[in-house]
């Protein structure tokens, strides 16, 4: 996993008014908490921060007034319209850590022929994972499986160091058959009464 640098600046704005200049000067208001310190408001370059949050459970590096800190993104509020980051909250974190973030499930393979649809019952799965060592997603093959299967938590492969913090028999995928849409009989015959 990689760091991200972001340079960080402390604000003593607050309120409404003072988000709309931050933004208006391409920056993030913030907040950045945890480890039972008062939480410390801060301003974060929009762009830069925009691309990290590309990356899943990125690991941030801030400089804030000289002093390095490293943050995990807790919650993001994004423009519903536009989309871009209006909010962000930090969490505190220290080499060596444990945390719990959700981490993406990917699927890899073709399922068995036969119009089987997969259902994604968790899009995410919840894993406690050494906070310099959190990984972007986790993939499992569902090649080859039939209407009826299913993947339990247990059955996924996680990265050396993380465990699970959901349920082993939490079932997070699972195979449907396709079920064809029959045509409604009786239209069809008051069509050929009416003829």
């Amino acid at each position: 996993m990689s760091e991200v640098k972001l340079s960080t600046e402390i604000r003593s704005e607050f309120g409404k008014g003072a988000a709309r200049r931050i933004r208006r000067e391409n920056k993030v208001p913030g907040v950045l908490y945890g480890h039972g310190t008062d939480p410390v408001h801060v301003t974060l370059p929009g762009h830069d921060l925009m691309i990290a949050l590309r990356t899943p459970n990125v690991l941030l590096s801030l400089d804030i007034d000289g002093k390095s800190e490293l943050a995990i993104p807790k919650a993001v509020q994004r423009d519903p319209l536009k989309g871009f980051i209006e909010h962000v909250d930090l969490l505190l974190v220290k080499r060596g850590e444990k945390v719990t973030v959700e981490v993406p499930v990917h699927t890899e393979g073709e399922l068995a022929a036969g119009g089987n649809l997969l259902e994604h019952v968790l899009s995410t799965l919840p894993i406690e994972a050494e906070a310099t060592h959190l990984p972007e997603s986790v993939t499992v093959s569902i090649a080859g499986l039939e209407a009826g299967a299913s993947i339990l938590a247990k059955d996924i492969t996680l990265p050396a160091g993380a465990t699970l913090s959901v349920d082993a028999d939490t079932v997070v995928l699972q195979v449907l058959a396709a079920q064809a849409e029959e045509a409604p009989a009786e239209a069809e015959g008051d069509a050929a009464a009416e003829a």
